[in-house]
């Protein structure tokens, strides 16, 4: 079991750095747009995120 999430965090690892590492002007850009989005927006995609990504587990 602990295998599983151990691939699991290096997945997310690579995801999280693949875009820093590729275009690292364009991720700073991004994300100082996103400093500029209303916190309620935010919480909403995460929770997006949250369900369609349990949802993805679940099947």
């Amino acid at each position: 079991m602990p295998e599983i999430w151990l691939k699991a965090l290096g997945l997310a690892l690579i995801f999280e750095g693949f875009l820093p590492f590729v275009a690292p002007e364009r991720w700073r850009e991004t994300m100082q747009k996103l400093g500029d989005i209303d916190v309620q927006r935010i919480r909403q995609f995460a929770l997006l995120a949250l369900a369609v990504g349990t949802g993805l587990l679940w099947l």
